[in-house]
């Protein structure tokens, strides 16, 4: 079954943002940190699987909230492609757990095509509970995600989870899966 690009939509971070590369990277910079890899990161929370003090943790975070384009937040690889073929088609949704929209927005604005960024509809929600509901409010039908636990409670709403797939989200659900954006486009009616 194809998905009509206006009935999906997606979260952003681990899905269209490569947050986790920024991560590593910063945490590689800026504090000398540079034994872990994307496969070490098995938590959602990433002070719950590696021994980095919550204080750094929280310091890169909040500069990739605060400032995604100095700290060269890069898309997920094909995602503006994919972004923008469904742009042609319609609007494309985006519902994010993060507090701060303005910071994320301008990052989108910077990285997409001026066509397709005017099709987006953001929602920063600020939390990662909830999205059921905001989800609704756009009609969308599907919804990728790369947080076990959203998916699971929005599928219990009565909307199509998927996962992106991500090592920490391995082995904590038994949800359809997409690898990346090129099992994504192929879902798509594009």
């Amino acid at each position: 079954m194809q998905i009509q690009p206006s009935l999906i939509g997606f979260d952003i971070d681990g899905v269209i943002a490569d947050t986790c590369e920024a991560f590593l990277r910063i945490a590689k910079q800026s504090y000398g940190i540079n034994t872990y890899t994307q496969e070490d990161i098995t938590e959602f929370n990433v002070t719950e699987c590696l021994p980095i003090p919550e204080e750094i943790v929280d310091n890169i975070f909040d500069s990739l909230m605060k400032d995604p384009i100095e700290t060269d937040l890069k898309p997920m690889p094909h995602a503006v492609h994919v972004l923008t073929k469904m742009a042609q088609k319609g609007p494309v949704t985006l519902i994010t757990a993060r507090p701060l929209r303005d910071p994320i927005k301008e990052w989108l604005k910077y990285i997409l095509p001026k066509n397709t960024f005017q099709q987006t509809t953001l929602i920063a929600m600020g939390d990662h509970n909830g999205k059921a509901a905001y989800i609704k409010e756009q009609g969308l039908q599907f919804f990728i995600d790369d947080r076990a636990e959203t998916c699971l409670s929005i599928q219990q709403e009565g909307i199509t989870p998927y996962v992106f797939n991500q090592p920490w989200n391995e082995g904590k659900h038994n949800l359809q899966t997409v690898h990346n954006w090129h099992c994504i486009e192929a879902k798509l009616e594009l």
